[in-house]
């Protein structure tokens, strides 16, 4: 089977020829329907410093955020049958530390991310703990139950901010994460929303199909300039910061409200410098926020099921597996929200584009 592959430690990905994997005891093989383009997959492409833990594992298939069917059990497996559409939560823990002796599986300390530390599902088949798959409707979209692990890091977002009704929110980044940021700020029931980006136009227009008015390209604007001018009336609430930009983290700052909450979800390639003293006088709050538990998942797939034609703007690309490169230049150069990649026979038979 065809699988993309991360073979070295160094730039680059490899789409190769592989094995099937059979599963183990405790496992399933998914049929992958759809897997989609993350941030962490550029980064994993350009090798940058924050993925360097993952060179004891190389060579790896990548690709964690997908949706598929169940196509084979392993040796004890209950609770899922063939066919069965799932998606699947891709932190896989060690069973064995303290935390997951304790029935703390959110706290494991030696977890293994799937498409990271073990094959993903940029392929056509990938194999699984059972434990892991999340069951999602028959009738659901495989284009929108991939969209579960993204969406649960932005559901997360926003229950580490503590949104309440009458907030005003401030969210920076408007790529798949920012907009499900957005998403559930608004069904948390935010006041006013404002989604904000730099030469984002293709990802606010799809904000703007999502419902979404208060937008800002700091492109056009200087940022410090369209804050200021947006806090004319009132500072933010909360702000939530899902750019990976160390630069706008003093500005969101000076956009918070004394006793405000700054999240920050982004994945920051070095250390940010912060005016501490601004911060303890105005009682501000800094919070980062980064997987979702797992308790998180069945309300987030809940959301999509209730949300299923509003989120399939969210998918603004798809490309075949043979052509994966060509989605991740998409991600790359923000001519997408979220592409997905598809193994070939899947496209061809969705007839998608």
């Amino acid at each position: 089977m065809k699988s993309l592959r991360k073979t070295s430690p160094a730039h680059g990905l490899q789409l190769q020829e592989t094995e099937r994997a059979a599963p183990r005891e405790g496992e399933v093989l998914i049929r992958v329907k759809a897997t989609g383009v993350c941030g962490t997959d550029l980064h994993i492409d350009e090798w940058t410093p924050s993925y360097h833990f993952m060179a004891p594992a190389l060579p790896v298939t990548i690709g964690h955020e997908f949706s598929g069917e169940v196509a084979e059990l392993g040796a004890g497996v209950s609770g899922l049958h063939i066919g069965q559409r799932v998606t699947v939560r891709p932190s896989v823990v060690c069973g064995v530390c303290p935390a997951c002796a304790a029935g703390q599986p959110d706290a494991c300390v030696t977890r293994r991310g799937i498409g990271v530390m073990r094959d993903g599902a940029f392929a056509e088949w990938v194999r699984v703990p059972a434990r892991n798959c999340v069951a999602v409707p028959q009738s659901l979209d495989p284009l929108v139950a991939a969209l579960a692990e993204p969406l649960s890091v932005s559901w997360e977002a926003v229950r580490t901010a503590g949104v309440k009704p009458g907030d005003r929110v401030l969210v920076l980044g408007p790529g798949n994460i920012g907009q499900g940021i957005a998403l559930f700020a608004r069904e948390a029931g935010a006041a006013e929303v404002v989604v904000a980006g730099h030469g984002d136009a293709a990802r606010l227009q799809v904000l703007r199909r999502l419902g979404f008015e208060h937008l800002l390209d700091f492109a056009e604007q200087p940022m410090a300039e369209a804050l200021a001018q947006a806090c004319r009336e009132r500072p933010f609430d909360v702000v939530i910061e899902a750019t990976g930009v160390a630069a706008v983290i003093a500005t969101a700052l000076q956009a918070l409200k004394p006793h405000g909450v700054l999240v920050i979800t982004g994945i920051h390639a070095a250390p940010v410098a912060i005016d501490l003293t601004a911060l303890v006088r105005k009682h501000q709050q800094i919070r980062g926020s980064y997987r979702a538990p797992e308790a998180a998942w069945p309300e987030v797939i809940a959301f999509m099921g209730r949300h299923a034609a509003l989120l399939r703007h969210m998918v603004t690309h798809c490309v075949p597996l043979s052509r994966a490169a060509e989605g991740f230049a998409l991600a790359r150069h923000k001519v997408a929200t979220k592409v997905m990649v598809l193994p070939d026979q899947v496209f061809n038979e969705a007839e998608v584009a």
